[in-house]
């Protein structure tokens, strides 16, 4: 061949510099459609046009918060000044034209965000601007109308959680979503509403159900720190809701603890575990941010704490490189020891006698296992006043 020891540009390199050109000509069209679609706006321009620029845009660039915000002007205009949509929805059939209309905005909006939301599911504002879309219904739909909008919604984080189960921003979205379903303001008007069924007009409350879904969701992944995390903010309302006594009370932690051990039985390594495990501990001493799951009782809180100290003792039984148990085993005696020394004497049962060189053991094994947190391991030691020197 003719071209043998001839030096040529490679395919590479011409391509990479035709992709330059075509990124460089990309910018200036992002550029340029930036510049029309702000000039268009200071010009009041609340059109159609103007709308589907913004989406290309959007498109382009979901984390531009500015054009999330012409987006809003151009709907809240087209919200006030609405007449007949052209072609209302089966289900918007029974709305006045003015809310056939803004119903099919907000429809519209809600269809556009959902493959930005696949591509990019934890950009703020896509999710805030889906919250606002769904606000506008409450204020201007029928609640009937509004409702079915915010079920649609749930159903819609559902399918999200499915894909990514451990998004957190899908997780903080469901508990707003319900939030708004269980609200009064969703609630049917009075006339579609027996006299048996009038408390309904409070809102009905989803505890029961989204605590069920907790349980699906660990079931599925013992490491959904998210799940364990809306799981223990559920609790408080959920027991109040049953109207729980002394003994449903108990019987609920206990299950609760049953449930966490045999996981931290299964992965003794997962943080998100011991962060569940440190939340059911710290129902037994509560404080103004925590509110107890049973009834504050020295006795039942020095009893719990002391079974919990023994279990995961018999956790270290193959996974003696988790710092995670040396940790909770000091912690843990650390507060079992603050709860007796606030204990009046004649208040006090039989306590627990810890071993000095059981718990410089525990100590010396974390400061090994986590160097990096030397200082704060020793400031544990001193608080435990172990001499680890």
């Amino acid at each position: 061949m003719t071209s043998h020891g001839v030096p040529r540009i490679t395919s590479t390199e011409a391509k990479s510099d035709q992709a330059r050109q075509k990124e460089l000509k990309s910018i200036e069209d992002y550029r340029s459609l930036v510049d029309l679609v702000s000039t268009k706006i200071r010009e009041r321009e609340y059109t159609a046009a103007v709308l589907a620029q913004t989406s290309k845009l959007l498109t382009l660039n979901p984390e531009y918060y500015t054009i999330w915000n012409y987006r809003r002007l151009i709907l809240v205009n087209r919200f006030s000044t609405a007449e007949t949509s052209p072609s209302p929805s089966p289900s918007l059939e029974d709305l006045s034209p003015p809310n056939q209309t803004r119903a099919s905005l907000i429809v519209g909006d809600l269809q556009f965000l959902v493959p930005l939301l696949r591509k990019f599911p934890k950009c703020y504002w896509i999710w805030n601007h889906r919250l606002w879309l769904l606000e506008q219904a409450t204020l201007l739909l029928p609640a009937s109308t509004a409702r079915r909008l915010w079920a649609e919604e749930l159903w819609l984080v559902r399918k999200m959680l499915a894909l990514d189960s451990r998004n957190f921003h899908g997780w903080g979205y469901r508990r707003t979503v319900v939030s708004h379903l269980e609200s009064a303001k969703l609630a049917p008007p009075p006339s579609e509403l027996s006299e048996t069924k009038q408390e309904e007009r409070k809102g009905a409350s989803m505890a029961e159900e989204e605590f069920a879904y907790t349980t699906k969701m660990i079931e599925t992944n013992l490491s959904n720190f998210s799940a364990w995390h809306n799981r223990g903010k559920l609790i408080p309302r959920l027991l109040e809701e049953r109207h729980a006594d002394d003994n449903a009370r108990r019987e609920f932690l206990e299950d609760e603890f049953a449930l966490i051990t045999r996981a931290l039985y299964t992965d003794p390594y997962d943080q998100s575990l011991w962060f569940y495990h440190q939340y059911l501990i710290s129902t037994l001493h509560p404080s103004p941010t925590q509110p107890p799951i049973l009834k504050p009782d020295t006795t039942s809180a020095l009893s719990y704490i002391s079974a919990e100290l023994d279990n995961i003792r018999e956790m270290l039984d193959g996974a003696e490189d988790c710092k995670y148990i040396y940790q909770a085993l000091l912690e843990y005696t650390m507060l079992y020891r603050s709860i007796v020394s606030a204990t009046p004497p004649d208040g006090r049962s039989r306590t627990r006698v810890d071993k000095p060189e059981e718990l410089e053991s525990w100590l010396r094994e974390l400061q090994e296992l986590d160097p990096l947190r030397r200082g704060r391991w020793d400031d544990l030691g001193r608080a435990l006043r172990i001499d680890t020197a």
